[in-house]
């Protein structure tokens, strides 16, 4: 089997990485996938070799464009790399047990995508068929890691990603998963073709999502359609408001209580929307968000100690920084440098 996948060696970071004599930094510390043996058995050697995580890029915008909305998701991966493969390797760094695998090729399919415009039906089609290639590339590489034992972190393109990345789960576990999602928004629009706005809602309506929890959910930013549909397949939410308005919890105690009110037990998938957080370079620009933080508490609240499926950080985009593409590189790689490693500790505590 062919796999869409770049898989990255030292030649590949040479452009993003920065050397300083004496120290160690990530880019020294994490592993690199062994490119002389067959795909899926230097998956399994790397787990035998002691590798737990294997981080992965998505380097699309085609989905939140086919949502109607705007680009930029494509670079989020980059951008994080610039930032995390140069910070210093220390105790508060566990990156050792980390292989870095390299991106989804899905370059052909922006290049498609680039003419097409949003605002016209036929355009919009073609990228809604767009997104469902996306999603046939995506699935078995997630596939091959979760069969080689081993956790994906997945970043970058938009948050369509999590329709693959929950089928590959839910066939590897051989049951639905749960899922958690700090995200404005549900994700849960019509089943009106694949963009980024449906893809936990194509998930359930498939059998792949059983238990699915929004942190953050902004209940002026989701139509009564789609509040209605979550109720309906018993999907629940806590609500921007509650958090931040009326603070009757904090994000860290919604998240442990989501963890506990799920009813089916199983694998938990750990979502975030970059478009999540106040003013993050995002495919949506958010005014009305949460702060970096927030993000990271809820990052680690929800993956500690928890059977983890995988780790999807998505939507981060760069060019829509009102400050420009250098601010918005320098925001998005922070930004999920951060709660990377925010993941990375709560895995090793």
């Amino acid at each position: 089997m062919t796999f869409a996948v770049n898989i990255y060696d030292e030649t590949s970071l040479a452009d993003l990485v920065a050397h300083r004599e004496g120290e160690q930094r990530v880019f020294d510390a994490v592993a690199l996938l062994d490119t002389h043996v067959e795909f899926t058995q230097a998956l399994k050697d790397a787990r035998d070799f002691g590798i737990r995580y294997v981080i992965l890029g998505i380097p699309e915008d085609i989905g939140p464009r086919a949502n109607l909305g705007k680009g930029g998701a494509d670079t989020g991966f980059r951008a994080f790399l610039s930032k995390f493969l140069n910070y210093p390797v220390n105790d508060f760094t566990p990156v050792q047990n980390t292989l870095l695998l390299g991106e989804i090729n899905c370059q052909d399919l922006q290049r498609q995508s680039t003419t097409l415009n949003n605002a016209n039906a036929s355009d919009l089609a073609q990228l809604r068929s767009l997104c469902g290639q996306i999603d046939e590339r995506v699935e078995p590489v997630v596939a091959a890691i979760l069969a080689a034992g081993l956790i994906p972190i997945v970043i970058g393109g938009g948050h369509n990603n999590c329709y693959p990345l929950l089928k590959a789960s839910a066939g590897h576990f051989k049951k639905p998963v749960n899922a958690i999602n700090l995200d404005p928004h549900g994700d849960f629009r019509a089943l009106e073709g694949r963009h980024s706005g449906n893809g936990f809602h194509y998930a359930a309506a498939e059998g792949w999502l059983q238990d699915y929890h929004v942190i953050g959910l902004d209940q002026q930013k989701n139509n009564s359609t789609i509040l209605a549909t979550m109720a309906e397949f018993g999907n629940s939410y806590t609500s921007y408001h509650d958090l931040k308005v009326l603070a009757h919890h904090n994000v860290a105690q919604s998240t442990q209580a989501a963890k506990r009110g799920f009813s089916h037990t199983a694998p938990l998938a750990v979502e975030l929307d970059i478009d999540a957080i106040t003013l993050a370079p995002a495919s949506a620009f958010n005014y009305r968000g949460f702060t970096l933080s927030d993000a990271e508490q809820y990052i680690y609240h929800a993956t500690h100690g928890s059977d983890i499926a995988y780790l999807h950080l998505c939507e981060a985009a760069p060019s829509q920084d009102p400050n420009g593409l250098e601010a918005g590189n320098n925001a998005a790689g922070q930004l999920l440098s951060a709660l990377v490693i925010a993941f990375l500790r709560a895995r090793y505590q």
